[in-house]
C-alpha cells in the first residue's frame, strides 16, 4: 500500500530522518537508479519515486558547502540529493566561431549573455540578439558547430562511470525552436517567423535543427545502447496559456520534433520534451508523435494542475517535475516546502509514471534550507 494514501495520518512536518556529517541518510532501497526510473516511467511502482536536480550556481555551490563538499564536486552532490538521473552529452570541441565581444560570453551558436546583478545574486542573461534583423543570406553565413566538432569518444566512459543511473541525452535546449532561435533573433521575431513562413527565420530554425539531430544521432550511437532516454526541449506555454496555436504548432514545431521523437523509437527509448507553461493543450499531439515523459509541468500555470495532469493524460504519460521553483521552495518556509512535496507526490506517485523534480533551475532566491526540505522530503515521502 503507497504509506501516502492512507488518510487520516498526520504525518510529521519535520523530518527526523538521521543525518550523517549533513547528508541525506540512505533509505532501505532495493533498486538502483536505472531500474528505479525505467519501472517508474512504464507506469510501475519501483522502490520509491524517482529524483531529479537542476539549479543555478548560487544554489549549487550553497548546497555542496551545505554537505561538506567541494565547488567542483557535482557528483558528490547528487549522490547527496539521491538523484537517479545522469546526463550524458558530448561537449563541443571544435574551433572558435565568433569573435569576442567585451562583457559578453558567447556560446559556439553565437549566443551572447551578459552578466545582471540581481538582490539575490545574479545570472547570464540572453542579450543582443545578433540575428534579429538578418537577412536569408546572412542566416545561411552565420557560423554554426559541425556535427563533427563534438567529443563522442567521451560518452563510452562517462556511460561505463554512471552506469547504475538512468542516463539522458540531450537537454531543454535541443530540438526547440521558439527559445533557442529566440536567443539569437529574439522571441517576438520567431513567433512571427512561425505565423509569416519567413524564409530567413525559417532557415535559421533548419540549420540549428539539423545540426543538432545529427549531434544526437552520433550520441546515441558512440553510446551503443547505453543511454536510457531522449531529452528535448519547446516552450509552448506562459503562465496564462498557449504561446502559439495548435494549427501553428503542426505546421511548423510538431515535424521538426518528429525527427527528434523518431530517433529515440529507433533506438527503443523514450523521449522527453520540456515545456515552461501551460503546455497541456499539446499532449495529445505528443502523445500520437511518440514521445511518453513530459517536464517541467509548473503548477501554477493554466491547464497544468498535478491532479488533472493525472487524471487526464496519466495512463498514456510519464511525468517529470511537478515541484515549482515558483512557489513554497521560493517564498515559503522549509514546512511549506515539505507539505508541498508531499502533497505532489500523494498525487503524482500512485501507479508509477512519476519523477519528482523542481520545474525550472532552482535559483537563487530559494533559501537553502528550503532546497534541503524538498529532496529530504522526497527520500522520506516518495517510498512506494
Amino acid at each position: 500500500m503507497n504509506r501516502l494514501a492512507v488518510s487520516g495520518i498526520a504525518w510529521p512536518l519535520r523530518l527526523t530522518r538521521m543525518r550523517h556529517r549533513g547528508m541525506i541518510a540512505p533509505m532501505s532501497e532495493t533498486m538502483i537508479p536505472k531500474e528505479r526510473v525505467r519501472m517508474a516511467f512504464s507506469h510501475r511502482q519501483p522502490d520509491r519515486v524517482p529524483i531529479d536536480y537542476g539549479a543555478n550556481v548560487e544554489i549549487d555551490q550553497r548546497l555542496k558547502a551545505h554537505y561538506g563538499l567541494g565547488e567542483d564536486d557535482d557528483e558528490g552532490l547528487r549522490r547527496a540529493l539521491g538523484v537517479d538521473f545522469r546526463n550524458v552529452n558530448a561537449p563541443y570541441v571544435g574551433p572558435k566561431l565568433h569573435a569576442d565581444v567585451p562583457g559578453r560570453i558567447i556560446d559556439p551558436w553565437g549566443i551572447r549573455r551578459r552578466w545582471v546583478e540581481h538582490e539575490s545574486g545574479g545570472y547570464w542573461d540572453y542579450c543582443d540578439w545578433p540575428l534579429r534583423d538578418a537577412t536569408l543570406e546572412q542566416v545561411e553565413a552565420w557560423p554554426l558547430p559541425s556535427p563533427d566538432d563534438f567529443d563522442y569518444d567521451r560518452l563510452g566512459e562517462l556511460c561505463r562511470q554512471h552506469a547504475d543511473y538512468f542516463l539522458m541525452a540531450g537537454s531543454a535546449g535541443v530540438g526547440d525552436i521558439i527559445n533557442s532561435n529566440g536567443m539569437l533573433r529574439t522571441m517576438e521575431q520567431v513567433l512571427v517567423d512561425l505565423i509569416t513562413d519567413d524564409p530567413a527565420g525559417l532557415r535559421l530554425i533548419d540549420r540549428r535543427t539539423e545540426i543538432m539531430l545529427e549531434v544526437m544521432r552520433r550520441t546515441l550511437e558512440a553510446a551503443n545502447g547505453k543511454v536510457d532516454m531522449l531529452s528535448l526541449g519547446e516552450d509552448l506555454g506562459t503562465q496564462r496559456g498557449p504561446t502559439i496555436s495548435l494549427d501553428l504548432f503542426r505546421r511548423h514545431i510538431r515535424p521538426r520534433l518528429q525527427k527528434f521523437a523518431d530517433l529515440g523509437r529507433q533506438w527503443n527509448i523514450p523521449v522527453m520534451l520540456h515545456s515552461c507553461g501551460s503546455s497541456s493543450w499539446a499532449f495529445d499531439d505528443l502523445i500520437e508523435m511518440g514521445i511518453g515523459v513530459v517536464d517541467t509541468l509548473q503548477p501554477e500555470a493554466r491547464d497544468m494542475a498535478p491532479a488533472d495532469l493525472k487524471r487526464r493524460f496519466g495512463k498514456a504519460l510519464s511525468f517529470h517535475g511537478c515541484i515549482s521553483t515558483a512557489g513554497p521552495l521560493a517564498y515559503g518556509t522549509a514546512d511549506e516546502v515539505v507539505r508541498d512535496v508531499r502533497r505532489t507526490l500523494e498525487i503524482m506517485m500512485p501507479g508509477g509514471g512519476y519523477a519528482l523534480s523542481p520545474t525550472h533551475a532552482i535559483q537563487s532566491n530559494s533559501p537553502t534550507e528550503n532546497v534541503v526540505a524538498m529532496y529530504e522530503a522526497a527520500r522520506e515521502y516518495g517510498r512506494y
